[in-house]
C-alpha cells in the first residue's frame, strides 16, 4: 500500500500521531480488533480519504475494494447497519426486505454516532458501541479484503469481508441494484 502507516490488530506497531493525542474511535477498534485475534489493521494514509475514490487511491486499491457503512434508521426508529462495496447504491426495498426495517433512511449523524460510537465517514464495520443488526452485501465477499472506515475520517481498516459477517452475525443478502 502507498504511503500509509498501519497499526495491526495485535497492536505490533503503533501509528504516528502528530498531534500527540490517540483518536479515541481508532483506539478503541484496535482493542476491539486485537480481543478478537482477527488478521486486520488499522491504516492512516498519507493522503485525505473522504470519498471511495479518494480512498482506493490513497490505498492503491480498486474503488470494489473500498466498503461503506451506512446506518438506516426505519419509521419505528430502528436501526441496521449496511455494509456494500464503495461503488454501489443501496436499494432501500432490498434493504427492508433483508433486515424488517420499515421506511429507511440514512439516519442521522448524531444516531450514527451514539450507537456505533464513531463519526460518520469513520463507521467501521465492526466493533459498534453498540450491537447494531448488520446486513452485507452479497458482492462484498466477492473479495479477499476490503477497506472500510477506521474510526475517523483519517483512518481505514484492511478487514476480511467473512470477518465482518462473523464478528457482527451479519445477514448476507442483495441489497444493492444494478448499476
Amino acid at each position: 500500500m502507498r504511503g500509509s502507516s498501519t497499526w495491526r490488530a495485535d497492536g505490533a506497531a503503533q501509528p504516528s500521531n502528530p498531534g500527540g493525542e490517540p483518536e479515541a474511535g481508532p483506539d478503541r477498534l484496535a482493542r476491539y480488533l486485537a480481543e478478537q485475534d482477527i488478521d486486520a489493521e488499522i491504516l492512516f494514509p498519507d493522503q485525505p480519504t473522504p470519498t471511495v475514490p479518494l480512498a482506493a487511491e490513497a490505498l492503491g486499491v480498486p474503488p470494489d475494494q473500498i466498503v461503506k457503512s451506512l446506518l438506516f434508521q426505519g419509521k419505528d426508529g430502528n436501526c441496521v447497519l449496511a455494509i456494500v462495496r464503495g461503488t454501489a447504491r443501496v436499494s432501500r426495498a432490498r434493504l427492508a426486505a433483508a433486515s424488517g426495517l420499515r421506511q429507511p433512511k440514512l439516519a442521522p449523524p448524531q444516531v450514527v454516532r451514539d450507537l456505533t460510537g464513531y463519526e460518520p465517514g469513520g463507521t467501521p464495520p465492526v466493533g459498534h458501541l453498540t450491537p447494531v443488526p448488520v446486513v452485507v452485501d452479497r458482492a462484498v465477499l466477492d473479495e479477499s479484503v476490503v477497506f472500510g472506515g477506521g474510526g475517523s475520517d483519517r483512518t481505514m481498516l484492511r478487514i476480511r469481508p467473512h470477518d465482518i459477517v462473523r464478528l457482527t452475525r451479519a445477514v448476507v443478502a442483495d441489497l444493492c441494484d444494478e448499476m
